[in-house]
Order: structure tokens, then C-alpha cells, then sequence
């Protein structure tokens, strides 16, 4: 894939400007959600074990490039520490004399947090200037953040071309994963794409079709698709707007070859709470005083055989309304199949974006997936077939 990652590098006795993301849920000066630092640990593992310096560099919070004092990375230092089993120093600075102090003074073995990128108006300019700066600091860069990789910023694209730069264990495990469902899959290439609105998908959608053999449409878009069929969906979510559009997209995927599959069987209800009232109707017999608001069984077993002839899954979304049951059994099963496949070795399965990640832990199955992305935007535009600007600064000559 062109890029290089930590095993290509010397790093012994070497400054490793490492970028993380590390923009996790504080309280009371406290992480409550050590998650995305947790993420972290095989990179810096590494380094410190090959001799490295790690120096990092991350955002946090949206100061707009000015100093926030409650967007300080300080208070993330015992956090950091317990997750790294090293200790960490803070420089109030990501550049200049102060920064380049705390590296000149950093113990081997230790790692040096530097202050919020984002305090700095260069940072989302992608400024020439604070990437120099920056630059000065070390000897290697490593971005570790492929969830920022979307941003063209100092600290993830202009670094990069300032030094010999590599991924880092969670990049390289995101872009292997990735490059494994969409650049070079095994097929049949099945994709679940669900969620509330067709309008925030439209590239996703348009790319997949020419990418998968089958795709699976859920949640409130697939409303969407069955009115522009003709279909009354009484009171459900739909973008009536947006039926031309999604007529468009099954046009484009009979030219492509790729099946969409629909669903033939809902659950609908009268209201949206948990519990309530509600019955299972085919696709094109939705009450007018009802809304769907999950995929029906006979769906759920459709989609069921296609994974089962599939040798690759790509999932972002739900298929229904699954944050209250009884509308969340069709994301559940499809989760649950989807897994045990996994688990079998059967299917390759990579999912993220959104409330994917919320969707798969509820139905238990998240564990049981090849790779989970948490990086949100990053994947959703891999996904729709856009360059990275953070990835490609990676690739020499990119």
C-alpha cells in the first residue's frame, strides 16, 4: 500500500513524534473513558522497546486556535501512565524553546506529552510554519490517529512530509483492515449500510455499489428506497425528497451487477417507545397511521444467506430503530450471524462509523469481528472513496 510502518524504521535512541488521538470524555479533571488511549498502548510499547523516544502530539476539545485552559491535555498524564506503565512528562507548548527543552530533557524510557495542537490557529490551516516547528522536535514521525487521517492539519499531513514518517500499530491495523474489505477483498463482498437518512450516505452508497456484490440497505433509508418503489411507508422516517436519488442508486447497481436487498417484511408500531404495540407486515403494507421501524424476520433470514455466501462483510449502521427493543431483533440476529461466521472463519468482517460500534456491543457481537473502527468521519470517507489527506502524506511522493 505504499506506506511504511514501524518494523520498516531505525528508532533507537531516536525522537518519535508520535500523533494520537487521545480526545477522550473528561470530568472533574478526570478520563472516565481511557478507551482510545488504551488504543495506543502497542505503539508506544514498541517504540520504547526498539529504544525510541516517544514525543506526543494530539488535539483535543475545539479551542480554534487559542489557549483553553479547560482543553489542556495535562489532566490525560495519569491516565497515560497507567495505561503505558511508563512515566510521562508535559511540556505546556507543542513548539518552540519550551518543547524543544522538555525533549532534550526526556529520560530514556519516558514519554513526553506536548500541549494541544489546536491551541495553535496553524494547526487546522495546515500551516508551513507550525509544521517546521513541530518538525524541529523530532527525528521520525508516527501517526497513530487514523480518526483525524481526514484532516489535512499540520500535526497529521504537514509533519509528515517533514520527516521519514510510518503508521503506527493502529493506523497500519485500520488501513490493513480496510484495504482488506475494499481494496483487495475476498468475494462475494457483502455491505450493510443502514442508519436514518439516505442524504448522509449518498457517496457511501454511490461508491459501494460499484465496489460490493451485494448490498444490504436498513433503518430509515431503506424507507426511503421502498417509497421510491412506489411503496406507501404510512408515518415512517422518510426522505420523499430524496426517492429520485435513491432510483438513481438502484439504477447504477443493475449496471454494476451489485443485488441491493431491501426489506420484504417490517415491523411496524404506532409509537416509538420501548415496548410498544406492534406487528410485522410486508414491506409494501405498512399501515398509513403506522411507522416501520424495524426489518422483519423473513428479511433477517434473507440477509442471513447472503452472508453465509459471502467471504467478506462491510457494516456501518443499523438496521432499524435498535436502541429500543422489540426494534432492534433484525441489527441483533444480523450482528449475531454475522459474528458467529467470524468466529467460524468463514467471513471477514470489518464495521465502524456512527452508531455501528453502539449497535454491534449492544447485540453482543462486537467481539467476534475481524476489526471494529472507532475513527467516526476517517472511515466513512475511506469508505466513500476519498483520500485521506493524513494517509497519503505517508506514502513518499504521494
Amino acid at each position: 500500500m505504499g506506506w511504511k510502518n514501524l518494523d520498516d524504521m531505525d528508532l533507537g535512541g531516536k525522537c518519535v513524534l508520535v500523533r494520537v488521538d487521545i480526545n477522550v470524555p473528561v470530568e472533574d479533571g478526570k478520563v472516565t473513558d481511557d478507551t482510545r488511549i488504551r488504543r495506543v498502548q502497542p505503539t508506544i510499547r514498541d517504540i520504547l522497546a526498539a529504544g525510541g523516544r516517544p514525543i506526543l502530539l494530539a488535539h483535543f476539545g475545539r479551542p480554534k486556535g487559542k489557549v483553553v485552559p479547560e482543553m489542556s491535555l495535562r489532566p490525560l498524564v495519569p491516565a497515560l501512565e497507567a495505561a503505558f506503565g511508563a512515566p510521562v512528562t508535559f511540556c505546556a507548548d507543542c513548539r518552540g524553546p519550551a518543547a524543544q527543552a522538555a525533549v532534550d530533557s526526556l529520560a530514556e524510557g519516558a514519554i513526553l506529552l506536548l500541549e494541544n495542537t489546536r491551541f495553535h490557529a496553524g494547526e487546522e490551516k495546515n500551516n508551513a510554519g507550525l509544521a517546521a516547528e513541530m518538525a524541529e522536535l523530532g527525528d521520525i514521525y508516527c501517526n497513530d490517529a487514523f480518526s483525524a487521517a481526514h484532516r489535512a492539519h499540520a500535526s497529521t499531513e504537514g509533519l509528515a512530509r517533514l520527516l521519514p514518517a510510518c503508521a503506527g500499530r493502529l493506523m497500519q491495523a485500520e488501513l490493513e483492515a480496510l484495504e482488506s474489505a475494499l481494496g483487495q477483498p475476498q468475494r462475494p463482498v457483502v455491505a450493510v449500510v443502514g442508519g436514518a437518512k439516505v442524504s448522509t450516505k449518498l457517496e457511501l452508497l454511490g461508491n459501494l455499489v460499484e465496489r460490493v456484490d451485494h448490498l444490504v440497505i436498513g433503518g430509515g433509508m431503506a424507507n426511503t428506497f421502498l417509497a421510491a418503489q412506489g411503496i406507501d411507508v404510512g408515518k415512517s422516517l422518510c426522505e420523499h425528497e430524496m426517492t429520485g436519488t435513491a432510483r438513481e442508486i438502484l439504477v447504477k447497481a443493475e449496471t454494476t451487477g451489485c443485488k441491493i436487498l431491501l426489506p420484504s417484511d417490517v415491523v411496524v408500531a404506532r409509537e416509538f417507545k420501548a415496548g410498544a404495540e406492534n406487528e410485522t407486515v410486508a414491506a409494501d403494507a405498512c399501515p398509513a397511521d403506522a411507522m416501520i421501524l424495524d426489518a422483519g424476520p423473513e428479511t433477517v433470514a434473507r440477509v442471513a444467506e447472503v452472508m453465509e455466501g459471502a467471504k467478506t462483510l462491510i457494516w456501518n449502521g443499523p438496521m432499524g430503530a435498535f436502541e429500543i427493543a422489540p426494534f432492534d431483533a433484525a441489527t441483533n440476529a444480523a450482528a449475531k450471524q454475522a459474528a458467529a461466521l467470524t468466529k467460524a472463519g468463514q467471513l471477514i468482517t470489518v464495521a465502524g462509523g456512527g452508531d455501528t460500534v453502539a449497535a454491534l456491543n449492544q447485540a453482543g457481537a462486537a467481539a467476534d469481528f475481524t476489526y471494529i473502527s472507532t475513527a467516526g468521519g476517517a472511515f466513512l470517507e475511506w469508505m466513500e472513496g476519498k483520500t485521506l489527506p493524513g494517509v497519503a502524506a505517508l506514502t513518499p511522493q504521494a
